[in-house]
């Protein structure tokens, strides 16, 4: 059975179309159903009220499906929501498809088979919003406890992440883990470049909000058992143990450098662009595990050569500075 209190909203500059789309499921029990005949004006009642899912036309005049979804996706971060996006497309080709799941779109419906379609995807989007909505209600309190324990001085009090402390212990645990039973360890260091200079565009507070967007941002870019923590005001690190060496390359973190400089990140006093410098330092079995000073300091030393050269660098200890 629908959920009747499903909050639905049908984004759609025809209103003939939209009025279709919010009939249909309507009729299939839906009472929560708002219409926008623009994005703007959506994205207006998305910040009046949050909705679990969006059914939005492709192509539409001043922001397309694409771009709205782009600002919902910045909207959700800062409000720890996720909103589940279906864009309504004639276009049926598999760029078209790829084009779309690239840009963050959770599903398509074909208006040649829209009266088929529409509602069995509204009623799959519904469990899948619920379960990601729960998610991340669930990491949030994760988050808040990690608040509370900031006394321990092993979390960052901003953020709710690690801190320095906490990051020397997982690199520590880490490297153990890679000498007995091999893999690799990586720890990659981000580098947020004018940090300085954006708190005094921007404010304290703003910078908080921005501080903890990226947190969220990078949260939900790495896997479950990585270890993200906040090294200082404009440094965070993740700690991470791959059982395969080989797969520990930067090609393993290139959505993290992309998440954090392609995007905004909302607060309170707008959108603010972050650049971001990354350096994987990487250490495995089969060349020896070195110190966790050692992997610090050449992860250290392999940051201050990003931001330097605007690239995303990589790294090892020598053989000669392993313990």
């Amino acid at each position: 059975m629908p959920n009747p209190d499903l909050p639905i909203l049908v984004v759609d500059d025809a209103r003939f179309s939209s009025m279709v789309v919010s009939r249909a499921l309507q009729k299939a029990g839906y009472r929560d159903v708002r219409i926008a005949n623009d994005a703007p004006s959506a994205l207006h009642l998305l910040e009046e009220r949050p909705v679990s899912v969006l059914i939005a036309d492709w192509l539409m005049p001043e922001m397309d499906g694409l771009d709205l979804t782009d600002r919902i996706r910045q909207q959700d971060e800062q409000k720890n929501h996720y909103t589940y996006i279906i864009l309504l497309t004639a276009k049926e080709s598999m760029e078209a498809l790829s084009q779309a799941f690239d840009r963050d779109v959770d599903d398509f419906i074909y208006k040649s088979d829209m009266n088929k379609q529409l509602v069995p995807r509204v009623f799959a989007a519904n469990r899948m919003a619920d379960r990601q909505n729960a998610l991340l209600a669930s990491n949030a309190l994760l988050l808040e406890n990690n608040r509370q324990l900031s006394s321990s001085s092993i979390a960052d009090p901003e953020t709710g992440l690690g801190n320095a402390r906490y990051a020397r212990q997982r690199l520590q645990e880490s490297l153990r883990q890679c000498e007995s039973r091999g893999g690799a360890t990586a720890m990659l260091l981000i580098g947020l470049r004018d940090w300085s200079g954006l708190a005094r565009r921007h404010g304290e507070s703003a910078m908080a909000e921005l501080a903890q967007g990226i947190g969220r941002r990078l949260n939900s870019l790495i896997r479950p058992l990585d270890a993200l923590c906040r090294l200082q005001d404009d440094r965070f690190a993740i700690i991470a143990h791959f059982p395969d060496a080989e797969r520990c390359s930067t090609g393993a973190f290139r959505r993290l450098y992309e998440g954090i400089n392609h995007k905004a990140v909302k607060t309170a006093a707008g959108f603010i662009e972050v650049e971001a410098a990354m350096t994987l330092c990487q250490a495995d079995a089969g060349r020896g595990t070195p110190d966790p000073a050692t992997m610090e300091q050449t992860a250290q030393e392999g940051l201050s050569e990003a931001l330097s050269t605007r690239r995303f660098t990589e790294v090892r200890p020598s053989v000669t500075e392993q313990a």
